[in-house]
């Protein structure tokens, strides 16, 4: 007998015909919840991304032995309570990081050259004369980067940066990173060292309790005035108050952010008032190549899941022991 999956995301053709080779697939719309958690209760594996699953979701559903989310984050699950349950999480990590890498890369670009207040400038048709100093910006190239998580896709911003653009990079994590350290100089150092010299600080942690406001408003004072603080893990690692504070006094010259504590972000946001601000819709690995492995892998990571085939991209192996 086919396993039952639901999918609580649109997939594309192809994926979708992969699933259904393999399983009996109920496509549901989560906003319609009752619906959603009805088939769960059925359901032998489920995939889809940027929704909540909370315990109370999952309670009843005894059958339920795998998800796979499409994404590299999983702060949308409980992992104690899908380790008590003895449900195996898988996640995207590997395909998406390269696009997400040109994402920070764009935002440090487009941050220290101004890229959009002045092309917005000029569709404004206020380019009458030849440019002065109130539209220069600053450089990148030989700057110092700080990166505050040297993941995956910490490393591949570490590669352009010091490969693509003379950059000094410096970095803090949980271990050291032997491969950036002996390819790109990467050099590991505490957290107050790396706020007090970075000309540009990267946020890429994933959201846990202890980076939930990573950087609030002492952080961002031992920042240089002229750093550009750089977001693209998740919103909540900085408090955002503390930074629209900082971008407003001129603690901090500006910020590049393509994750916001809450998304979408309101239009009637401080940060989007703010010249010294380039804010993006969440679009780290949000292209048309990758987004389509993306689903892809989540499928084929819940197939191998459901057969007990799956030797990688598991969030928590732990579960399997229940």
């Amino acid at each position: 007998m086919k396993k039952k999956i639901v999918a609580y995301k649109p997939l594309p053709a192809d994926v979708l015909a992969y699933l259904q080779e393999h399983a009996d697939v109920t496509t549901v719309d989560p906003k319609r919840h009752d619906a959603f958690v009805a088939a769960l209760k059925d359901a032998d594996g489920a995939i889809g991304a940027s929704v909540q699953i909370t315990p109370a979701m999952l309670e009843g559903a005894t059958k339920l032995k795998a998800l796979a989310t499409v994404s590299v984050g999983f702060d949308a699950f409980d992992i104690a309570d899908l380790n008590r349950r003895g449900i195996l999480l898988t996640n995207t990590p590997d395909v998406l990081t390269e696009s997400t890498a040109d994402t920070v890369f764009a935002l440090i670009l487009a941050s220290a050259r101004r890229v959009v207040e002045l092309a917005e400038w000029v569709k404004a048709g206020k380019w009458t004369k030849s440019i002065g100093e109130d539209c220069f910006g600053v450089d990148v190239q030989g700057k110092t980067l700080g990166i505050i998580g040297l993941g995956r896709i910490g490393g591949a911003v570490a590669r352009r940066a010091s490969l693509g653009f003379r950059m000094n990079v410096l970095y803090t994590n949980r271990s050291a990173n032997a491969q950036a350290e002996r390819d790109y100089g990467a050099k590991k150092v505490d957290l107050e060292e790396l706020l007090a010299t970075s000309d540009f600080v990267l946020l890429q942690v994933p959201l846990t309790a202890e980076t939930r406001n990573l950087i609030g408003a002492p952080q961002l004072k031992a920042m240089k005035r002229s750093a550009i603080l750089i977001n693209a893990s998740r919103g909540p690692t900085v408090d955002e108050d503390a930074l629209i504070e900082a971008l407003q006094n001129g603690t901090i010259l500006g910020a590049g952010l393509d994750v916001f504590v809450k998304e979408p972000l309101s239009a009637d946001s401080p940060l989007l008032k703010m010249k010294n601000v380039v804010a993006l819709p969440h679009i780290g690995s949000a292209t048309h190549e990758t987004r389509h492995a993306m689903n892809k892998n989540a499928a084929e990571n819940l197939i191998g899941a459901l057969n007990g085939t799956l030797t990688n991209n598991m969030v928590n192996p732990e579960a399997l022991k229940r």
